[in-house]
Formats: C-alpha cells, structure tokens, sequence
C-alpha cells in the first residue's frame, strides 16, 4: 500500500490517500478521492516517505478510488462556475456580521456536496453563525479554511525586489520557519526590516537558502565578547565577518579601542 499526497487547491494544505490497487500516480496526477463528506477531484503532489504506521495512528487516511480524466476536469469546472455568486453573497454575511475577515476564494467539490471557503484573519474568527446562514442558503456541507498572510501572496502571486517570480508561487513548495536569526547569522540584520521583508510582509524565504552554510562558517568563530590570542596581541572579539573568515579584535589596553581584523 502506498499513500500519496494529495491537494484541491493552490492555497488547501496537502491531504493523505492511500491506494488499494497496484496503480503508480505520478506528481500532478489527477485524482478522485472518496471523503466521508463526498467525492473530489484532487492532484497528487508527492508520495508520503515517512512511518506509515505512525500517520494511521495520527490521522485518518482515506483512499483514492481512480484516476481522474478529462470529463471529471468538465464536471469539476461546471461546478465552480457560480464560485463568483458564492463569493459575493459570503462576503455580504461577513458584513452582516461584522467579522474581522478577508474572503480569498471558494471551491466546490466534485460532486457539488461540500463547498470550502478561503479566508484570511489576524487571528482566530468565530465564524458559527455565518456557516449557520450559508447551509441555511445553500443545503451544503460548509468549511472554512483559514490562509496565512504568506498563503495569499503564494495563491495571487507577486514579482520580489529580485525582479523576479515570488519563489514560493513558482517553486518552493515548503515554505519552512525564517526567523530572525537567520538574518543575524548572515549579517544582514542592519538592513533594516523592510530589505529583509518579501511582499507578503514576513522576512523573505530565501534567508533560508544559505543558512546552514552560515551555521557551519560560523562554527569555527570564538563567541563574541570572548578572549583571543594573535600575533599582534591578546584581545576580546567583537565582531566577526563569515565569508572572509576573519573576526574583529580589540587588542586595546584597558578602556582604549585598538581594533585589528584578522584572518581566523
């Protein structure tokens, strides 16, 4: 048995399938899935590498039932064609109701039954009675996914100050956890937080790129503020420049500032 990772949407997370058939699905491979709620048409986005029997204990796994084809794509389509009058009457609940939220998109699923909102928030949004009103109008299973800031910009897209495609439009796929930190490492951090911001208003993904090359330069400096010895004298290290390989030391005596550079 083999299970697959699996995603409706652009901006949905990544859902586990297994398979009861001896069929290989290549990344980008269009399948119908079988849910508790219903049937929907879905793409597979990679095999899962890790414990299988520790993601059966962790969640629930439901299976793939076929591959999907061209009149499925029609059907999925057809559906998702009134997604504009979804939208408008959600966002008129939303001011009904005074909700601190901003709808993104909507998605039908492939036999019309389930319908999942896309929404962006602050922080967590009590959204009981706008579902009450949208089963009430529409008789659907209703789910409302909540996007980050970084999801948004990922779904609509943007260009960088690269001048080029935002990285995790068009190839990143795991957006992982940049902090500061890592602008630290690399020196960079005195740029200032509006370089070192992407469009999306977080610190950009591509900090993290180098930074295990910086963790391992930086193993063989000694820490800030320690003592070090030299040709040219004793001194305390007060600074360090990774790619050169060089750190800063004040061989000064007492209260002066003697500070030499110098190759570690």
């Amino acid at each position: 048995m083999r299970i697959y990772k699996v995603k409706f949407n652009s901006w949905d997370q990544e859902y586990f399938f297994k398979t009861t058939d001896d069929v290989e699905y290549q990344n980008n491979s269009l399948v119908v899935v079988k849910l508790p709620t219903g049937n929907d048409l879905g793409k597979v986005s990679g095999v899962y590498q890790g414990d299988v029997e520790k993601l059966e204990k962790e969640a629930e796994i439901h299976t793939i039932q076929r591959v999907g084809n061209d009149e499925d794509q029609r059907e999925l389509s057809r559906q998702n064609k009134k997604n504009k009058d979804l939208l408008k009457y959600c966002r008129q609940l939303i001011r009904k109701h005074k909700l601190e939220m901003k709808l993104v998109d909507v998605h039908i699923s492939l036999d019309g039954g389930k319908l999942t909102y896309a929404f962006i928030a602050d922080g967590r949004v009590d959204f009981r009675d706008l579902v009450k009103d949208l089963v009430k109008k529409y008789s659907k299973i209703i789910r409302m996914q909540q996007l980050g800031v970084r999801d948004e910009v990922k779904y609509f897209g943007d260009i960088g100050s690269c001048g080029r495609g935002l990285c995790c439009q068009e190839h990143l796929k795991e957006l992982g956890n940049v902090t500061a930190d890592f602008a630290k490492n690399q020196q960079v951090a005195n740029r200032g937080s509006d370089r070192l911001s992407g469009v999306c208003g977080r610190l950009k993904c591509c900090l993290g790129y180098e930074e295990k090359v910086y963790e391992q330069l930086n193993k063989k400096f000694p820490p800030l503020g320690s003592k070090y010895r030299s040709k040219e004298g004793e001194g305390i290290v007060v600074g360090y420049h990774t790619l050169k390989g060089t750190i800063d030391l004040n061989i000064g005596k007492q209260n002066e500032e003697n500070i030499i550079e110098i190759k570690v």
